[in-house]
């Protein structure tokens, strides 16, 4: 078991990391920051079967995103490749890894209710369960941070990788932004996170 992912995770939630993770001796590196994707799963071409999990996330999502993960393993290993990604089958997973851990000495009071409803019927990320998302970044270190849902209708915003939107309205549940250089139209979770251009 490498020492350092335990680091990464709650204190009470390491033994039974431990014991999955010996179980299913599955390879796993710790990132620097993707922006498209908290983790992965892939099985190498000498057969291990590796996860690899960005650094940066709070202990809280990185232990969702290690068992989201983990869940497509074991999915993979017990009904076969031939499976969808986030179909059925990992959601059965996903949902029987994750219980165990749904516990206040693992996560705060606050989210335990939002984790119960998300894994009634868990997607293929967290993001885009937005009240979820929204509380799992509360935990996130740094500067405060301003999300979409926060940006005024009609006023400009930029993204990590300096594209510059205009917020428009909301639909049902994402935002329309219009990208300013190019007049195409976005939908932008209400977490997305943005800086405002005064």
């Amino acid at each position: 078991m490498q020492t350092q992912l335990l680091d990464f995770i709650p204190k009470n939630a390491q033994s039974q990391i431990e014991a999955l993770m010996a179980k299913d001796n599955l390879v796993v590196k710790v990132k620097n920051e993707r922006k498209t994707k908290h983790g992965d799963y892939r099985q190498l071409p000498n057969g291990k079967h590796q996860i690899t999990i960005n650094a940066n996330l709070n202990s809280y999502r990185f232990l969702i995103t290690l068992i989201h993960e983990i869940a497509h393993f074991e999915a993979y290993n017990q009904y076969g490749r031939l499976i969808k990604p986030h179909g059925k089958e990992w959601k059965y997973t996903f949902q029987h890894l994750m219980l165990p851990f749904l516990r206040p000495e693992i996560f705060p009071m606050e989210l335990l209710p939002l984790l119960a409803k998300h894994f009634k019927n868990p997607k293929a990320s967290s993001d885009t369960d937005a009240q979820l998302a929204l509380a799992l970044k509360r935990f996130d270190e740094g500067e405060e941070k301003t999300f979409v849902f926060e940006v005024p209708l009609g006023k400009t915003f930029k993204l990590y990788n300096g594209r510059v939107f205009k917020r428009g309205n909301k639909r049902r549940k994402r935002f329309e932004c219009i990208e300013v250089k190019t007049g195409k139209l976005y939908l932008f979770n209400p977490n997305a996170e943005v800086e405002i251009i005064s």
